[in-house]
């Protein structure tokens, strides 16, 4: 049985390789030093959940008492915490529509 825990956690760290490859790869107009920070939060968290899940894995499949790595199952939960803060920090600091009775309005009137 620990041989499909041991396969299940090079799969996510596949998945984690690819995600951080993907990700480095887009491209973020950060208008501030503080939307860049949240961003590589973020990121980071979002990647860094792949590799917690295969952690997690090839811990059950390597430990002799699973239950003494039952402590674990806080790192995916801050990982998710941190990457759900980020994006909502970083979604509430983007401008929104803008309105239409703003001053220099484009409808010419």
């Amino acid at each position: 049985m620990k041989v499909v825990e041991l396969v299940v956690a090079g799969l996510l760290s596949l998945g984690g390789i690819r995600s951080l490859v993907v990700w480095i790869g887009s491209e973020f107009d950060a208008r501030s030093a503080r939307e860049q920070v949240l961003y590589s939060l973020y990121l980071t968290a979002r990647v860094g959940m792949w590799f917690a899940f295969a952690g997690f894995f090839a811990g059950y499949a390597l430990v002799d008492e699973p239950q003494n790595f039952a402590w674990y199952v806080m790192i995916p939960i801050s990982l998710a915490a941190v990457q759900m803060l980020a994006g909502l920090a970083l979604w509430r600091s983007s401008p929104g529509p803008p309105r239409r009775d703003a001053p220099g309005d484009a409808r010419g009137d």
